[in-house]
């Protein structure tokens, strides 16, 4: 991974540009939200009030979000993802006021992870000795996952990418222990972020276990380069980064049930590195590899058995009327035409490059890009997020493809960019499944509606749970309900309200402690068929009961009423 050649900057500054470029674009077209500070994912808005509640006073190992459900939410998340944007609005905000730091941090910080991103996948493509410029055009287009780069995506899913790559190009050529302590740091850090990658991280652990069987030079410094930098990366991270929620029992962040598994997980590398000149057959490496692996997860999974469920903690009507309709959630066999064919489009079509590319070169290196393409499908499968690292690494291949359609002509030329511009497919889906016209919950997190919130004595609020994110960053008040799926009790106890009848929905809000109720046109699809009797079926019908009072100058889209005890 030597960044010191002169090719290398030029691909670093075509990644600039055209990272620049499209930013550009992207904040001229969202200008009108993100100048608001309303950001394009609930969790982005949810990490900015993460940081402000920091640089606020809030303890730094303090993750807990103390405005949502009931009497406080232990977020699982990790303060690692937070270190780079506070760092840009405590360093602006003398210069520019606390808005202008914000919004410049929410501008620039997704753009240099876009930056990085690109340069990455430039290295990757060059160390399979393809085009690095084809690559990093590619990568740009590459659908979906050029979204976790828009100015505003501040949550750790874009880093997350970035630690990905960083890993992918860690395993790629001739081995080295600095490459090795690179797959390892890089890894552990994803893990730290959040257990969203876990899947291709053990993807990563068993191209390395793989290749260290091969017996191929410079693998066993490799290994011990990768196992003593999980190892210590981990470590120093339970000391530095150790929050509030450590002793959560789930293993779905950064907390003591995940980083037990995966320090005991960094022992295999550590053993197979030790006793790796000892080995010289390579049946007895493989065997070796397979009984200390085996061990290392059985281990594993005895010490943290929450870690067999990652989310098993949430609850099955949560899980049912909440998660399962969440886009990015659904498997790809239950998601709308349109979504599955945006979503695994340019991941399918790099998969079959990537294939194509290893058998027409003759170069096992595909095969580890390959693997982790093969991970994100199987991912995806599950669940759409899975798509997008699928998605980006599909660019080293689809630059291959292209330099091979150019033997064959300007009609071959022109399919291979077609089929490469990750664009392409989101546009295809919707023109072979268009979606029928559907209510949206655009209403409750206008920002119209959040500024007369705002402007209301501060108070608990019960309101659709994407709504409620948008609330904690722009209103003073308090929540009962977000997307996440550790609120368990102030998520069940939203729908409960709404479902019970008014007389009951009363009681129950004086329990609660709320003030407010927002109802928004097109919200709560997922419940079906109302029952007649509910609270949320007599506010649809127009006869709100008489503890719920409206305040003036609400809209056909959303109302808010006033709850009075």
């Amino acid at each position: 991974m030597d960044f010191a050649r002169p090719r290398i900057w030029r691909d670093a500054a075509l990644a600039f540009a055209v990272a620049l470029l499209l930013s550009a674009v992207w904040a001229i077209r969202d200008w009108a939200a993100l100048s608001a500070l309303h950001l394009p994912d609930t969790d982005d808005v949810v990490r900015l009030q993460q940081i402000r509640d920091w640089l606020g006073g809030q303890a730094f190992g303090d993750l807990a979000q103390h405005r949502l459900g009931l009497g406080g939410v232990e977020m699982h998340w990790s303060r690692l993802a937070d270190l780079a944007p506070a760092a840009i609005i405590a360093l602006l905000t003398p210069l520019t006021g606390a808005h202008g730091a914000e919004l410049a941090a929410v501008t620039v910080w997704p753009g240099l992870l876009f930056v990085a991103t690109l340069v990455l996948t430039g290295s990757i493509a060059r160390a399979l000795g393809v085009s690095a410029p084809v690559a990093i055009v590619i990568g740009a287009l590459a659908y979906p996952a050029n979204t976790l780069f828009l100015p505003g995506r501040i949550d750790h899913h874009g880093l997350q990418m970035v630690l990905l790559l960083l890993l992918v190009r860690a395993l790629l050529r001739r081995g080295s222990w600095l490459k090795g302590v690179v797959a390892g740091v890089a890894s552990a850090a994803s893990l730290i972020i959040g257990m969203e990658t876990a899947p291709l991280l053990a993807a990563g652990g068993a191209v390395l276990t793989i290749r260290w069987i091969a017996a191929r030079p410079g693998e066993a410094a490799r290994m011990a380069g990768y196992g003593l930098g999980l190892s210590a990366a981990l470590a120093a991270a339970a000391l530095l980064l150790r929050t509030s929620g450590w002793d959560y029992p789930a293993c779905d962040g950064f907390a003591a049930p995940a980083w037990r598994a995966a320090q005991i997980g960094a022992l295999a590398p550590l053993a197979l590195a030790a006793v790796s000149s000892f080995l010289t057959v390579l049946r007895v490496r493989l065997a070796v590899a397979g009984l200390l692996c085996t061990a290392v997860v059985v281990a594993a999974l005895a010490l943290s058995p929450a870690c067999l469920r990652p989310y098993g903690g949430v609850d099955p009507v949560l899980a049912r009327i909440w998660l399962a309709n969440v886009s990015e959630a659904q498997p790809l066999s239950a998601a709308p035409l349109a979504h599955a064919i945006g979503y695994a489009g340019l991941l399918l079509a790099g998969l079959g490059a990537t294939l194509w590319m290893a058998r027409r070169s003759g170069k096992v290196e595909w095969l580890i890009p390959g693997g982790f393409q093969l991970m994100s499908l199987l991912i995806a499968l599950v669940q759409l997020r899975g798509a997008y690292a699928g998605a980006i690494l599909a660019a080293p291949a689809l630059a291959g493809l292209i330099a091979g359609a150019r033997e064959r002509g300007t009609p071959a030329l022109a399919a291979a960019w077609i089929a490469s511009a990750g664009l392409v497919y989101p546009i295809a889906g919707a023109a072979l499944a268009p979606e029928s016209e559907a209510e949206t919950t655009a209403g409750c997190d206008a920002r119209s509606v959040l500024s007369t919130l705002a402007r209301l004595p501060n108070g608990t609020v019960a309101m659709p749970m994407d709504a409620g994110a948008y609330a904690l960053a722009a209103t003073p008040h308090s929540v009962l309900a977000a997307p996440y799926h550790r609120n368990t009790a102030g998520n069940r106890a939203l729908y409960r309200l709404l479902l019970s009848g008014p007389e009951a929905a009363s009681g129950q809000a004086a329990r609660l402690g709320l003030d407010y109720l927002v109802d928004c046109k097109g919200a709560y699809a997922e419940l079906g068929t109302l029952p007649p009797g509910s609270l949320l079926a007599a506010l649809r019908g127009g006869k709100a009961p008489p503890w719920l009072r409206p305040l003036p100058g609400g809209s056909d889209s959303a109302r808010i009423y006033t709850i009075t005890r």
